[in-house]
């Protein structure tokens, strides 16, 4: 879990807490704590369980929300973490949101593409041509392309119109 993780926890604990989320949304659309209709002291620790958040500071005679933080913690969950092994880089540069931008041209990179892809397929399962094509379909529009390149490089198998795992990575 990264540092980004946590600070995101912590700031939707604030706000699953009601009388902190009041506070803030008082903030927000007021710009004053007391208009969340809380006694004082309740207002005063939830206003300083925002401020150890982030989302509120002392401004002033009062406090204002700082909405800001909720752009940070976004941006931070959104930073990719940089890939370990040169495979992950190359399944991240041509998967977008589980499917390929483009098949690869090199060979290599490919391969590794493919790996990925085969994992899908259980080994020692027969498969129809058609379920093959559902399965490669939702990678890619040229699946009959995606289905050539796995046999070509042994990862598929095939024999009357049936396809079976014959190659890549095998969970242990």
């Amino acid at each position: 879990m990264t540092e980004a993780d946590d600070e995101t926890r912590r700031v939707l604990g604030l706000l699953s807490q009601p009388d902190t989320l009041r506070v803030l949304s008082a903030l927000v659309l007021t710009g004053r704590a007391a208009d969340a209709g809380l006694p004082p002291a309740e207002t005063g620790r939830a206003l300083r369980r925002l401020a150890r958040g982030g989302l509120a500071e002392p401004a002033g005679e009062g406090w204002r929300a700082v909405p800001e933080r909720f752009a940070g913690l976004l941006r931070a969950a959104a930073a990719p973490a940089a890939p370990a092994d040169p495979e992950e880089r190359v399944l991240r540069h041509f998967l977008v949101d589980g499917r390929l931008r483009e098949i690869p041209a090199r060979r290599e990179k490919r391969l590794v593409v493919l790996r990925h892809i085969v994992t899908l397929f259980e080994p020692g399962v027969r498969y129809p041509e058609k379920d093959v094509n559902v399965v490669l379909r939702a990678f890619h529009h040229d699946f009959a392309a995606l289905r050539r390149y796995l046999i070509d490089e042994c990862l598929l198998s095939r024999a009357d119109d049936h396809y079976w795992r014959s190659g890549g990575p095998v969970e242990v």
